[in-house]
């Protein structure tokens, strides 16, 4: 027996087979749970990148309410629409000679 000759890696493999299968096992629970965190923290950082996106999103469009509201008010004054009713209808105010009124019995 004493001619016979081992590599080193094998005995260390087998001794572990043997005699550390508790420690391979918290090893091997050690890596799943680190791969585990990491993935976990990569898509909550995409997760809080797609929420900032949308808030970004959010605010464009209020910014577009904002101002549409305010074009729509603008567009909307009575002075303006009489100024285009005038020049570009031709229409005027109805003198009160030539106005008729149609009553319904």
């Amino acid at each position: 027996m004493a001619s016979e000759r081992h590599g080193l890696v094998g005995v260390i493999g087998s001794d572990f087979i043997r005699n550390a299968k508790l420690p391979l096992f918290l090893l091997a629970i050690i890596v799943v749970s680190a791969t585990c965190v990491v993935t976990v923290v990569y898509q909550t950082r995409l997760l809080i990148a797609q929420k900032n996106d949308r808030e970004k999103q959010i605010n464009a469009l209020d910014v577009e309410w904002r101002n549409l509201l305010l074009e729509e008010k603008v567009l909307g004054e009575r002075s303006r629409v009489e100024n285009n009713a005038i020049k570009h209808l031709h229409m005027q105010y109805v003198d009160s000679k030539k106005e008729n009124i149609v009553m319904i019995q």
